[in-house]
């Protein structure tokens, strides 16, 4: 008899848990996957789901070239798509942890070697923009209005959410309105 109310119990509990899984799956709010149109050689346009990254991967990797990650990824997935690194990279020049960004290079440089200035992500570019998702903190502090607090804020957004999608979801960011953005906006890309 103890056996059988014990059996009940844990099928009780099996399926309120079952239950508690599907309510919050319904009332969670999800995001949505949103296709986005690639040109491609052939001009037609290719089709490539919004949570993916596709990032240029050089230097000291088995097979440099392009290569597409789930949105997220960091940079050990993006040189272990390029077939990993070569018995001369040098992995501790790279931060191996950062999550990459849409449209980034990523150099990986040879032992005794320094990454050109351009490899690093964290300058501002040709045009003189500071690219959010791969700034480091005084490359952001170089933004009107981001004092070291708030670069650390905007580093710390994009380490648990991910790379930002476009400068205006700069305003997640506690302590950066409208009119904040609006002084950097012509100063930022991603």
């Amino acid at each position: 008899m103890r056996v059988r109310a014990a059996l009940g119990g844990v099928v009780v509990l099996a399926l309120l848990g079952l239950g508690a899984a599907v309510v919050g799956t319904i009332l969670t709010p999800g995001g949505q996957t949103v296709e986005v149109a690639v040109p491609t050689d052939e001009g037609v346009d290719a089709v490539l789901p919004a949570d993916v990254v596709v990032l240029h991967v050089h230097g000291a990797v088995g097979e440099p070239g392009i290569v597409e990650l789930p949105l997220g990824s960091r940079v050990v997935d993006a040189i272990a798509a390029a077939r990993g690194p070569t018995d001369d990279a040098d992995l501790g020049a790279v931060n191996l942890a950062r999550v990459v960004a849409d449209g980034e290079q990523l150099y990986v440089p040879r032992v005794g070697e320094a990454p050109p200035p351009s490899a690093t992500g964290s300058g501002p570019d040709a045009q003189g923009r500071v690219n959010i998702n791969t700034a480091d903190a005084a490359a952001l502090e170089t933004l009107a209005g981001v004092g070291p607090a708030l670069a650390a804020r905007i580093i710390a957004w994009r380490e648990q959410n991910g790379p930002f999608r476009s400068v205006d979801e700069l305003t997640a960011v506690s302590g950066i309105g409208p009119k904040t953005l609006d002084g950097m906006r012509d100063q930022v890309t991603v």
